[in-house]
């Protein structure tokens, strides 16, 4: 299947690889249920560490779409995209993960997924960044075109789910605000008092759904924002993680666009109130008057 074929079903990915990838180390994969993006252990653990989703990405559209963000772990380039924003192109350095965060009570901020280090000749520390890796949620039933998928990969060529109660898709708005927007409000503004800068590894497909940010230099950005696709490789064996952009912003720039929702017209608003205000009397329009006089034209 080429990338600007549209697929009947929502899997990209399982276990590393295209789900029309049924060569042996595909194959080698799936069994043994292993994760190829630098998992903290040889086996995929997302959901169940007994029985993993190991859902990569799924299909919007004909774009493979990053649901794992052990995904963005791919030959280490979140890394070392990140580490070039901290520190230049200092050589040593290196990156510490799950490292926990805490305010000045020594309440928990939560952990950072990725903190890179430089150090001197001695293994002193020079200077830290922080790099948060944010996926994207999935709506709907994923688990079950995925188990149907590991009983029926011969077929897969024929797979079609379109149709199917609570089709899978990318949840972009509760990625946003239910993840990307209080880890940055909080942790980041923790790094921003102390004067640190932070990255966030995320698709360019997600990041597009965001409010458009104030941008600036890299020099006077305190937040990169790597943005990077999953492009199929000229074998069709396999989707490599691909750089797309890079965004660079300031933090109360960035979290003013994010955290402030941009309002809609009163006027429709209004209408709708008036609508539901009918039918709650049925039809009959009261006497004094209405909702929608309230609002100047």
């Amino acid at each position: 299947m080429t990338e600007k074929e549209v697929p009947k079903h929502p899997l990209a990915e399982v276990f590393g690889f295209p789900v029309d990838n049924l060569s042996a180390e595909a194959e080698r994969f799936r069994k043994n249920k292993l994760c190829p993006f630098c998992n903290r252990v040889p086996s995929c653990t997302k959901d169940k560490a007994n029985s993993p989703l190991g859902v990569c990405s799924i299909y919007h559209g004909s774009v493979a779409v990053i649901t794992c963000p052990v995904r963005f772990r791919q030959n280490w380039l979140i890394a070392e995209h990140a580490a070039k924003f901290f520190f230049g192109n200092k050589k040593s350095w290196t990156s510490l993960t799950e490292v926990k965060l805490t305010d000045k009570n020594g309440g928990s901020a939560g952990n950072i997924d990725l903190v890179l280090v430089s150090y001197d000749e001695h293994g002193k520390v020079l200077d830290f960044g922080s790099l948060e890796v944010q996926a994207v949620y999935i709506s709907g039933n994923i688990r079950t075109p995925f188990e149907f998928y590991l009983n029926n990969r011969s077929k897969v060529v024929g797979m079609h789910w379109h149709g199917k109660p609570n089709y899978p898709k990318p949840d972009y708005l509760s990625s946003s605000r239910k993840r990307l927007l209080p880890q940055i409000l909080y942790k980041g503004g923790i790094l921003k008092k102390w004067g640190k800068k932070q990255a966030v590894a995320l698709q360019k497909s997600f990041f597009d759904t965001l409010p458009q940010m104030p941008t600036t230099k890299p020099a006077k950005a305190d937040i990169a924002w790597l943005l990077y696709d999953l492009k199929r490789d000229s074998a069709g064996k396999q989707y490599d993680l691909k750089l797309s952009d890079i965004v660079y912003t300031e933090f109360d720039a960035a979290l003013d666009s994010i955290s402030k929702p941009v309002p809609g017209s009163v006027q429709d608003f209004v209408e709708v109130l008036q609508h539901k205000l009918d039918e709650k009397l049925e039809g009959h329009a009261p006497d004094n008057a209405t909702l929608t006089d309230i609002i100047p034209q």
